[in-house]
């Protein structure tokens, strides 16, 4: 059962960019903005490993925020215009972000 008291995170899940160059040069202003971010308790930037027979990966880095509820994340939404903002920019491939209930941290 789900409870908004729950651990909470937000992940941004960024496609393949039209320009990975720019994306990358880009990528160190939208983590230092999201380490602004009220509350947060965490952050954790991943690469998608490339696939070995070359073939383009199913998305390109991942960012996990993590607040203690979410409560927590939804007052740092409220206050991330400029990471969204930024996010988009430079998101060129697209960028899927959600929030989840964290059900098992080991």
């Amino acid at each position: 059962m789900s409870s908004q008291g729950s651990p909470t995170k937000i992940s941004f899940v960024y496609s393949n960019p039209t320009d990975p160059d720019a994306f990358e040069a880009a990528y160190p202003e939208q983590l230092a903005v999201a380490r602004e971010l009220p509350g947060l308790l965490r952050l954790q930037a991943s690469r998608v490993w490339p696939k070995e027979d070359g073939s383009p990966t199913p998305a390109y880095r991942l960012l996990d925020l993590y607040f203690t509820d979410y409560a927590a994340a939804s007052a740092a939404a409220a206050a991330a215009g400029p990471l969204v903002k930024a996010t988009l920019e430079h998101a060129t491939g697209g960028v899927v972000i959600a929030f989840a209930e964290i059900l098992e941290d080991a």
